[in-house]
């Protein structure tokens, strides 16, 4: 995962708090948008619903994970940042232009993932303003579209003050928060469920899938990497196929984000 301290060293971002103090005030952050939604979405609680995503997005996630989605018969959201492509990282290589053509072409779905991949927190409103255009036209020119796409938080950390500013532009927001979106939810700050490390943590989350099944709502998946020795924010591929397929085999109905939001009749589509 990049290293956010890098945002620092550029005029528009502000100088960071120490590290420690800045993880605390993004928690309140967070905690703040979740207390005191902008808008409010009804999710319906019929069916269980859900999304498998990645972030940044590896190539590993092309090569592995969307091959898993597609051997079950279903597609993901792949959460893009233009500014990543072709990036090589310890354990891992970001994916590139011609990657995210392909999964376009195979039926997955391009959201934003910022350009430049930075905090929220510690961009100015015009900086994000011309951030996320030049990510549109980074992702429009492999994958033309009209209607507004779909947004992940780099590391799933919101801004009170940016939340205008995202609504207007994006159909949705995802961030964390460890959980699964039910009844009156905010759009602009989705729940997710992390598949990352240690592997017993992995191993754990078929919990996630039976408690939709027992109370149905909508369940949002996120990961990195799909690899045989995983980054800390990855998994394996046995363990993501059996995820994926456990899903499936519970009768879940798994769609991507922009499908879920269309078949729950939620959130015009229009730019």
């Amino acid at each position: 995962m990049p290293d956010p301290a890098s945002a620092a060293d550029t005029p528009e971002y502000p100088a960071r708090l120490p590290a420690s103090i800045d993880r605390f005030a993004g928690r309140l952050e967070n905690r703040l948008i979740r207390a005191m939604p902008r808008l409010v979405m009804p999710v319906p609680t019929q069916e269980p619903i859900v999304s498998f995503t990645f972030d940044d997005v590896p190539a590993s996630a092309l090569d592995v994970g969307a091959a898993i989605l597609e051997a079950n018969g279903v597609r993901g959201t792949f959460y893009i940042s233009g500014g990543l492509e072709g990036r090589i990282e310890p354990g891992r290589s970001l994916i590139d232009r011609a990657g995210c053509r392909e999964l376009a072409a195979r039926g997955h779905e391009l959201g934003c993932h910022s350009f430049s991949h930075h905090d929220l927190r510690h961009v100015d409103g015009d900086a994000l303003s011309a951030d996320l255009a030049r990510n549109a036209a980074y992702l429009d020119a492999v994958d033309p579209r009209t209607a507004r796409r779909n947004f992940a938080y780099p590391y799933n950390s919101g801004s009170f003050s940016k939340r205008a500013l995202l609504d207007r532009r994006f159909r949705s927001c995802r961030a964390g928060g460890e959980g699964i979106n039910r009844g009156p939810t905010d759009p602009a700050f989705l729940r997710a469920i992390e598949i990352r490390q240690p592997q017993q943590h992995v191993l754990g989350l078929p919990r996630w899938i039976d408690a939709l099944v027992a109370d149905p709502g909508w369940l949002i998946f996120f990961t990195h990497d799909v690899s045989p020795q995983p980054t800390p924010y990855g998994c394996t591929p046995p363990s993501f196929h059996l995820l994926v397929g456990y899903a499936v085999a519970r009768g879940c109905r798994v769609l991507t984000v922009d499908a879920a939001l269309d078949h729950m009749g939620l959130r015009g589509a229009e730019r």
